[in-house]
């Protein structure tokens, strides 16, 4: 497993971050034995964030004491004021159990935050950085454009954005441009939010870029172990993996959902994230557990859709949500019926 250096930061690490967000559904004790055994297995990159529950906490219970100075710490604010920022950040810093965060984000950027913007987010994230508070400023984001001006701009250290094997031209544009800005460059929804189900073949197309640093999203023990047997013998992008991969991306080329949530919450109470990408998941993943009673529940909501179009406004790539979601929901219907056969 090589180590990613992320652009002018200084923080180097193995090229297996462990994302944070799922451990928010076990329990503590769960969440802290997972946490320590990503540690000793070599794991030293952790991302949170304030809007993940209580997933900052977990961290904290796991990683106080002689073990902080060992790892690095990213977590993210929503806040749209700066005395929301102050209160994101105060937060973190007690539930994280320590007196600096290595790598604080912007959470999910509508825009990108400058000095003077008026807003004076930005000014607060260098105020926090000369008091000590934060070591190094960074931005996640979905839009690609927004991602590009924050890269451009010169205020980030770091970009967080959506990437893997099935990301579009525009989105390895982004990469490349971190490089040579020098800008760390944080991939997340490397599993395409569940549609990639080979982590050997995602894990190899990683290794092709020497400024990613992809964070998995952890939850379960089976899953830790999975991502670090690959600190050992890192799978590579053989010509068979190269194969599989051509093969994914034609499947899935063209207007599917990222399941991203950039949409949600819709109006009508529709998941949109799941409903519009369910006949992926029922081919992509095994299908009981998209065919219960609490989904068939979920999916008929679709006939509830206002066509607001307010989830089309919303999503970043695009897509033409209600059209999308009412695909699915037909095919949907047909596989309870019997009509269409999934694995």
């Amino acid at each position: 497993m090589k180590n990613i250096t992320l652009g002018s930061t200084g923080i180097t690490a193995p090229q297996n971050g462990f994302g944070a967000l799922p451990i928010q559904r076990d329990d503590m004790d769960t969440s802290v034995r997972i946490l320590r055994k990503a540690y000793e297995g070599g794991i030293t990159y952790f991302d949170t964030a304030r809007a993940y529950s209580d997933s900052e906490e977990k961290l904290g219970n796991a990683f106080s004491g002689g073990i902080r100075e060992k790892i690095y710490i990213a977590t993210k604010t929503h806040a749209k004021t700066p005395k929301d920022f102050w209160k994101d950040l105060e937060t973190s810093l007690k539930l994280l159990k320590t007196d600096y965060i290595d790598l604080y984000q912007f959470h999910m950027v509508p825009q990108c935050f400058k000095p003077g913007d008026s807003t004076g987010l930005y000014e607060c994230m260098l105020q926090a950085k000369e008091k000590g508070m934060i070591r190094h400023i960074g931005a996640t984001a979905h839009k690609v454009m927004v991602a590009m001006e924050c890269v451009e701009s010169g205020l980030y250290e770091t970009m967080q954005f959506p990437f893997s094997y099935l990301s579009s031209q525009k989105e390895i544009e982004l990469v490349n441009l971190c490089k040579e800005k020098n800008v760390g460059f944080i991939a997340m929804k490397g599993l395409a939010g569940g549609l990639i189900n080979r982590s050997d073949a995602a894990m190899a197309y990683m290794t092709q870029y020497d400024n990613v640093m992809p964070i998995w999203g952890i939850q379960r023990e089976s899953e830790l172990d999975e991502w670090l047997s690959y600190m050992d013998k890192t799978p590579e992008l053989t010509g068979e993996i190269k194969e599989f991969i051509e093969k994914e991306q034609a499947e899935l080329a063209g207007d599917f959902c990222r399941g991203c949530g950039y949409c949600m919450p819709c109006p009508a109470g529709i998941q949109i994230n799941n409903c519009a990408r369910m006949s992926l998941m029922l081919r992509r993943a095994p299908s009981e557990n998209w065919l219960t009673d609490a989904w068939q529940t979920e999916m008929k909501k679709i006939e509830g859709c206002l066509n607001c179009r307010a989830c089309t406004t919303k999503c970043p790539y695009e897509l033409n949500t209600p059209e999308l979601l009412k695909k699915n929901y037909e095919d949907y219907k047909k596989v309870l019926a019997g009509e269409v056969s999934v694995r």
